[in-house]
């Protein structure tokens, strides 16, 4: 398999960090097992300073960490990880990667005094950062700053592909609000492509190696196994694997909320919450909760005991979905791209959307209200934009109806700037609703 490194965003983000830090802080970037962490800081390493040291604290050795025991010689550090990683340092011109940094507590400690001594800088790289295991009994450096990192968006997917033209010409068809006409058929499939290989790069790299789409399910499902033994070293009694396996039978049920004890059994509500804390922690899921009381600042409103969860990946989420057997059949994948397959998929559709969404820099709120006695209005995602609100509902077709949206226009009127209907179709508006392919869903 030819090993790429990827273009991601990223990347810019570490810059500005370089250039507004200039050494007063470290840089963590948090996010979900083989996301390409690793891969995109020793880029930046490379690309932009003198020289650096990389220590996987994974695979270093005992000496290495004991290292970071004592501080009162950081002379000494610096010399014996020069010696055993036979690199030079240079001063303000080289840094120091901690990566997988959760597996080495005392040495994300010792951030603090490393950047006071000013010499070099520092970027670490974890998963599972904030279990409680991986900070029990170490204080958390403040000379710290912190950027998520998630699985490749959908232009990044598009970048991987070779194609650059994409999102400049979607950007100028969402700027004027036109149909792409003739090209939206082709638009919308490209999308299937990118639902069904997802943003793990490993994934990505299967494809473009193999160009078939068995290949690329069992690249997922090794991480999937990944994240089933990481679950299993949180919570050996598998509770935090079975709520993560979960998640697409739940959402296929379209119920308002996700209810832990329905997967795990009733347990004490501090475990509950301990067990959630530990999913959400890990970085493979993105948690939805719902707003009581809609409005701008939309946490105020959260209600932290009610809420969605959603698979960060959504090419993880297909392979999930059809976990019962050893391997998702070809034929599965060619009637997903092409639109085929006889079963509802608005459950993909409406994880999609959620990924796309906090790829962009969205929190994920919901909100849901009595229709009647048994029915319930339910508006899938909100967006606070300026001093309003841009309520959100998923189609997983060319279906109009937003029977939803209309009940929450109409109760929260005052409320409202724009209101979307995300579905399959090519863009258009109808009175006050904008109707929004999904591919233009990071355009929002």
């Amino acid at each position: 398999m030819e090993k790429r490194v990827f273009k991601r965003k990223i990347y810019d983000a570490i810059g500005e960090w370089k250039r507004k830090s200039n050494g007063q802080t470290a840089l963590l970037i948090e996010g979900a097992r083989r996301i390409g962490k690793s891969t995109i800081v020793e880029k930046f390493a490379k690309e932009e300073y003198r020289s650096y040291i990389l220590i996987d604290f994974n695979k270093a050795s005992q000496e290495v960490k004991s290292l970071f025991n004592d501080l009162m010689d950081l002379d000494f550090i610096f010399l014996r990880l020069q010696q055993i990683y036979s690199k030079i340092l240079y001063d303000r011109q080289s840094v120091i990667i901690f990566d997988e940094v959760q597996t080495c507590p005392k040495a994300r400690q010792a951030i603090k005094y490393l950047v006071q001594d000013g010499r070099y800088d520092y970027i670490e790289t974890g998963s599972l950062i904030s279990i409680k295991k991986n900070t029990e009994g170490i204080t958390i450096p403040s000379e710290e700053d912190r950027i998520q990192m998630y699985p490749m968006d959908y232009e990044e997917f598009r970048w991987a592909l070779g194609d650059t033209a994409t999102f400049p010409l979607l950007q100028i068809f969402w700027d004027k609000k036109m149909p792409l006409g003739a090209a939206h058929r082709e638009a919308q499939k490209n999308l299937r492509l990118y639902m069904l290989v997802g943003g793990m790069p490993q994934a990505v790299n299967a494809y473009l190696d193999t160009n078939n789409l068995q290949a690329v399910d069992e690249a997922k499902r090794r991480i999937i196994r990944l994240y089933e033994e990481d679950f299993i070293k949180i919570d050996p009694t598998e509770r935090v694997s079975k709520l993560f396996m979960s998640i697409p039978s739940i959402l296929a049920r379209n119920v308002s909320r996700y209810v832990p004890s329905s997967v795990i059994g009733e347990v004490e509500e501090n475990k509950e919450m301990e067990l959630l804390k530990s999913l959400e922690d890990s970085k493979t899921v993105n948690m939805s909760h719902h707003a009581d009381d809609p409005n701008v600042g939309l946490p105020t409103t959260a209600n932290y005991d009610k809420f969605k969860l959603y698979v960060g990946d959504t090419g993880l989420f297909i392979t999930l979905a059809f976990w019962d057997k050893d391997f998702t059949e070809n034929v599965i994948y060619d009637k997903l791209l092409t639109d085929k397959l006889p079963v509802n998929l608005g459950y993909v559709y409406e994880n999609l959307i959620a990924q796309m969404l906090v790829a962009s820099g969205n929190k994920l709120f919901y909100h849901t209200w009595p229709k009647d006695e048994k029915h319930y209005y339910e508006v899938d995602f909100l967006l606070s934009r300026g001093a309003k609100l841009c309520p959100v509902e998923v189609k997983s077709s060319g279906y109009k109806a937003h029977a939803s949206l209309d009940a929450f226009s109409a109760k929260y009127s005052s409320r409202i700037k724009d209101r979307y209907l995300i579905y399959t179709k090519d863009l258009a508006r109808e009175e006050e609703t904008l109707y929004v392919p999904a591919y233009m869903t990071p355009l929002l």
